[in-house]
């Protein structure tokens, strides 16, 4: 009679790996003397410190307290594997870092007095991305427009009546880079079967 055994199935490397990633940071940070906000989040500096342009992708690996980092990573293991099983884990880790690139440089240019840290940019990104799995042939679910509508919309409303500290414009880039990069992955679906050269799914 054979035993069906009992194991854990790592299921999405790329997010696990970002989350255990983000969760060594925020350890250093909370034990040691060492400041990650200082050393990895993103602000303009100048051109000639190479730091600065590492932390145009280190930012979304800082959290500023345990918090912060759940509410993040919460969402991020509750939508990230299904969006990396549909996509693959090569294309998400590259949305991924074009993601926290493209909310870094616009802080850096738009805001430079302040300090970006977080993963928000890619929870929104992961819920636009998510929204785009019930696509079809020709069709786009009233879903999808629906769910970039609700989240991009209040974060603009927020954004505009509210003071917070928290970046609403790393939730509105993140979303649109999720948008975007949904709608490239999904060309075909509009296109007739062509797609875009290097982001057609396979």
């Amino acid at each position: 009679m054979n035993r069906r055994r009992f194991a854990i199935d790592l299921n999405s490397p790329v997010i696990l790996w970002f989350t255990i990633i983000a969760l060594a940071v925020l350890i250093i940070d909370l034990v040691t003397p060492i400041s990650m906000v200082t050393l990895f989040g993103v602000r303009r500096t100048g051109f000639l410190d190479p730091m600065q342009y590492v932390r145009l992708f280190t930012h979304v690996t800082v959290h500023a307290g345990v918090s912060h980092y759940v509410g993040n990573f919460m969402m991020i293991l509750a939508i990230g594997p299904m969006v990396e099983e549909k996509y693959g884990s090569g294309r998400l880790a590259l949305i991924m870092v074009i993601t926290a690139f493209m909310t870094g440089l616009i802080k850096v240019i738009f805001f430079p007095g302040v300090v970006l840290v977080g993963a928000s940019g890619i929870v929104f990104m992961l819920i636009l991305m998510a929204s785009f799995t019930n696509i079809r042939q020709g069709r786009l679910p009233i879903t999808v427009l629906l769910v970039a509508i609700l989240y991009i919309g209040n974060e603009i409303m927020l954004g505009l009546f509210t003071v917070d500290n928290v970046s609403r414009i790393s939730h509105i880039i993140g979303g649109l880079c999720g948008a975007v990069f949904g709608l490239v992955v999904h060309s075909r679906e509009f296109t007739g079967g062509h797609g875009i050269q290097g982001f057609s799914e396979r």
